[in-house]
């Protein structure tokens, strides 16, 4: 084991790719990926895991649960169409998780959505074969799971259904 725990190296990280995002319009690679992992897990209460197809296993409400987490920076709430990264349906898990971020890389919201919604979603879009959808689209599917303000939302809520009327339960 390191001097340093975990929580404290993931504050440090997450403190130097945004002062280096500031200074030099740059982002840092990889250091979102790991920072948005690493709070799915601490915020959803998952066990992480080293398995191919899927980042963590889920505790509680989604105990056996295979969970794939995303995540992505929102820098500017005007830009469109950015993407989560890609969807991999060739490989096995139950759900994925989107933890958005915040310039500073601080979680802000985090969505869930079940893979026959996600499958159903990449079935309608033209970019379906390579696993690709928009951070807008994940959220109309997806339901809401935690929140800053308010926490862990309930498992057993509704979906989400912002435009389209898809249904998750």
């Amino acid at each position: 084991m390191g001097v340093y725990s975990v929580d404290k190296l993931i504050a440090e990280a997450r403190r130097l790719a945004a002062e280096y995002r500031r200074t030099t319009g740059k982002t840092l690679a990889g250091i979102s990926t790991e920072v948005c992992v690493h709070d799915a897990i601490r915020l959803l209460g998952l066990e992480a895991v080293t398995a191919s197809g899927y980042d963590a296993v889920g505790q509680g409400e989604r105990a056996g649960k295979r969970i794939q987490i995303k995540g992505r920076t929102i820098f500017s709430e005007e830009k469109t169409g950015q993407r989560i990264g890609q969807l991999r349906l060739d490989q096995e898990w139950d759900s994925v998780v989107l933890v958005l971020m915040d310039a500073d890389l601080e979680p802000f919201e985090i969505y869930e959505a079940e893979r026959p919604v996600i499958e159903e979603a990449l079935n309608e879009g033209k970019r379906s074969r390579r696993g690709a959808m928009s951070v807008a689209r994940f959220r109309r599917i997806a339901r809401l799971a935690w929140t800053r303000e308010t926490g862990r939302e309930d498992a057993d809520a509704l979906w989400q259904n912002k435009k389209d009327g898809l249904s998750g339960h």
